[in-house]
């Protein structure tokens, strides 16, 4: 999404493109000898987004119940629950978020879902703009300091350059305020670039993709797109949060170990990551009311380290 002048922190996520341009093998033994540098996202000084946030939920078109409930069901599953979920779960890998701190002393988000508004008829078109994006987040009732506006728009709805980000974050200024997300079901619109893994990449190694656990590839895609930014938005959420590199085009908490799901990931390849027994569906955390979905690394700050959950 192109900066303006009212948005000082601004991310998009373009998952997996770059990571599988880099290079199709893995490491050869001599490579593997030599001792790689450290990732490190640094810490910029700015405010994150810390206790209870609460999320409001602007679905734009036509999305069954079945598929909402998946998406809900997700963001229900980032909280602690008793009894604990089953292990890996959701919620262990949202606390990685926990670790991100201004202090020494880690500190814990927590994400609440306050509110829905369906938006089934279009009402701005079929066709949206950024402007669109923006002026869709940032109805009265998502400006609360504290929260965050998250706009989901289904799979008939063309997003101005959405094969080039997927999704994206952003906020109204530098020092607090509401922030923003918008997130796009790709299953008509390059499921290659943003439903990777669950669909054949559009370059890059063929490995066959896996199958979406919850049976929909652009709603499974919008998870682990929607987990990067909520990761990315809690972290730095207005432009000085943790990041690497330029603050236009950071490199955040999920984005900066794209493409790595399971152990042993490499370029074009997820990862080693867990198989439904009935569906086949890949996965690497349960969920809430018996979900299983499929999360991203996450870069933990005390290891600085790429970490996944299998």
């Amino acid at each position: 999404m192109a900066s303006s002048s009212s948005s000082s922190a601004m991310s998009t996520v373009f998952l997996f493109v770059l990571f599988l341009s880099l290079t199709t093998t893995p490491l050869s033994s001599h490579a593997a000898l030599v001792q790689q540098q450290p990732l490190v996202l640094r810490y910029h000084h700015g405010p994150l987004l810390k206790g209870n946030v609460s999320l409001s939920l602007l679905w734009y078109g036509r999305f069954s119940p079945s598929q909402r409930s998946v998406i809900v069901d997700f963001l229900h599953s980032l909280s602690p629950h008793h009894p604990p979920l089953p292990s890996p779960s959701a919620s262990s890998w949202w606390q990685t978020t926990d670790k991100y701190s201004s202090s020494a002393r880690p500190s814990v988000t927590s994400l609440v879902v306050s509110s829905q508004l369906l938006r089934p008829n279009y009402p701005l078109g079929k066709s949206l703009k950024n402007y669109h994006l923006r002026a869709l987040a940032g109805r009265p009732a998502s400006r609360s300091p504290g929260s965050i506006s998250i706009v989901l728009t289904s799979e008939d709805v063309l997003v101005e350059g959405f094969c080039s980000r997927c999704g994206s974050h952003w906020s109204s200024g530098p020092k607090g305020g509401p922030v923003f997300i918008w997130v796009g079901n790709s299953a008509m619109q390059c499921p290659g670039q943003c439903a990777w893994p669950f669909h054949q990449p559009i370059y890059g190694p063929q490995v066959p993709p896996l199958v979406a656990p919850n049976g929909d590839v652009g709603i499974d895609g919008m998870i682990i797109n929607l987990a990067t930014l909520l990761a990315g938005t809690t972290t730095n959420p207005f432009g000085n949060g943790y990041f690497q590199g330029p603050v236009t085009a950071p490199l955040e908490a999920v984005t900066a170990c794209a493409g790595a799901f399971g152990s042993g990931a490499y370029p074009g390849y997820p990862g080693k990551v867990l198989v439904d027994s009935t569906t086949g569906g890949g996965y690497n955390a349960y969920g809430v009311n018996g979900r299983k979905f499929l999360l991203p690394a996450m870069w933990n700050p005390q290891t600085s380290a790429c970490k996944t959950l299998v």
